[in-house]
């Protein structure tokens, strides 16, 4: 397969910072999911000082709390995608 029918390929010498703009512009909700997934763990660190629970729980417990907040984006992502898809467009097209 060459890298011009690859659609996460880029044909042009793109940084990274750009490439990470041009497909937060096609799929908004996985930069909405890295910084909820990022600020799950943050806010479990701090209250990781506070409490008195084994590091290990306390670590099992963020995963699950961040894997959650990313498994809603995407599927609110997915659902964005077929409502774009599937029922503005045939609108748009009549």
């Amino acid at each position: 397969m060459s890298s011009s029918n690859n659609p996460w390929s880029s044909s042009r010498d793109d940084g990274e910072s750009s490439k990470l703009l041009r497909k937060s512009k096609e799929s908004p909700f996985i930069p909405f999911g890295i910084a909820g997934c990022l600020a799950i763990v943050a806010l479990g660190f701090h209250q990781l000082r506070r409490t008195k629970q084994k590091m290990s729980v306390h670590l099992i417990h963020m995963r699950v709390a961040a894997q959650g907040f990313l498994v809603g984006a995407i599927t609110l992502g997915v659902v964005y995608s077929m409502y774009n898809d599937h029922i503005r467009k045939p609108r748009q097209e009549k």
